[in-house]
């Protein structure tokens, strides 16, 4: 059977849903951003293959592949059949690990059932090497920076729903970066996944002058930003937004107020000791009574100083670095954007400079 295998680019560059057939635990590990899972095996029907394979060698392996897949055929079959129906007869793009016997499989079934696919040559794992040859990469990436609760992120999605080139690094991790990041937010994915995120938007912005990031750590929660952009964003020109501490506190109060005062007094006691006794017990306190503003207040200082450390740190405050301080009072997310925009302190993708 001859099969049509597409390179890493040319495969992302189809319109039909990516099927990974690989079992449920290698696609939690980390998948192609977008990807729908149709595993051939379960995680303990691969295990059980895998050993197999080792002990008894490939003809046995393959014997008991055939037996715990049969009496699913009709099932896969039909899944494929809905999402090429779907796909309004665009070829369903197939891979698993290596491009070896797992997608060629189902790569048969399709056939039988004249339903157009493409394999990805190499598989998986040549996306996975594709992507992290993305991150040596050198890429236009300019910094926004500004203290806790200057409203960063929302200005960033204000830029990016103005053709900005933006790279959102704590929406791609689920988190916003501090020990309050993670609440009212979905779960982390895994630090590989992560990073497929961050490649696949990369890849999408490779025509872009200017690519704009938050002025981050390193660490993002549990996911961690591939080395090779961070060092690029440890050299990035930075763009510094400011606005009034009342202003800071609506912004805080608005994104966590809402949340459980539980989960909030947890992530304060976790900064409790950098954040000193007193300033501990009175926001906790704050939380009890459910003053948010004070609350906040009290952690305010916390974040500037280590605000002020990171910037120092990564040398980002170099004059010769620093783009510029935008004072920001009274704009909304969206009016700033096109304040920036149109001075032409930031540059919209196909336009020029002001």
């Amino acid at each position: 059977m001859q099969l049509n295998r597409q390179p890493v680019e040319r495969f992302l560059q189809g319109t039909a849903p990516v099927v990974d057939v690989r079992a449920p635990a290698e696609f939690a590990q980390g998948h192609i951003p977008g990807a729908r899972n149709l595993p051939l095996f379960s995680n303990e029907q691969r295990a059980a293959v895998g050993t197999t394979y080792k002990q008894q060698g490939r003809q046995a392996a393959v014997q008991l592949g055939l037996e715990l897949v049969g009496p699913r055929l009709g099932e896969v079959g039909s899944q494929l059949r809905a999402w090429a129906m779907e796909a309004g007869g665009a070829p369903l793009r197939l891979h698993c690990w290596r491009g070896g016997m797992r997608s060629e499989s189902v790569a048969w079934l399709a056939t039988q059932l004249d339903l157009p696919v493409v394999l990805l040559e190499g598989g998986y794992k040549s996306f996975r090497r594709w992507a992290l040859a993305l991150f040596d990469t050198p890429w236009p990436i300019h910094l926004m920076g500004g203290r806790t609760g200057s409203g960063k992120t929302d200005l960033l999605i204000a830029l990016a729903e103005r053709q900005v080139a933006v790279v959102d690094l704590e929406g791609l991790a689920h988190h916003r970066g501090s020990s309050f990041g993670s609440l009212g937010m979905p779960p982390q994915p895994s630090n590989e996944h992560y990073e497929n995120r961050i490649a696949l938007a990369l890849h999408g912005l490779r025509e872009a002058e200017q690519i704009w990031v938050e002025a981050e750590s390193v660490q993002v929660g549990r996911c961690r930003i591939p080395g090779g952009i961070w060092r690029q964003m440890q050299a990035a020109p930075l763009l510094e937004i400011r606005r009034p501490l009342e202003e800071r506190l609506e912004q805080l109060v608005a994104v966590y107020g809402s949340q459980d005062p539980a989960a909030l007094k947890e992530a304060t006691e976790r900064i409790g000791r950098r954040l000193g006794p007193q300033r501990t017990a009175a926001a906790l306190t704050a939380i009890d009574q459910q003053q948010w503003g004070e609350a906040a207040k009290q952690m305010l200082d916390y974040y500037d100083r280590c605000y002020d450390h990171e910037l120092e740190r990564h040398g980002a405050a170099d004059q010769h670095r620093l783009l510029g301080h935008e004072d920001l009072a009274g704009l909304s997310a969206e009016t700033a954007a096109d304040q920036l925009i149109s001075r032409g302190v930031i540059r919209a993708q196909g336009r020029n400079a002001a």
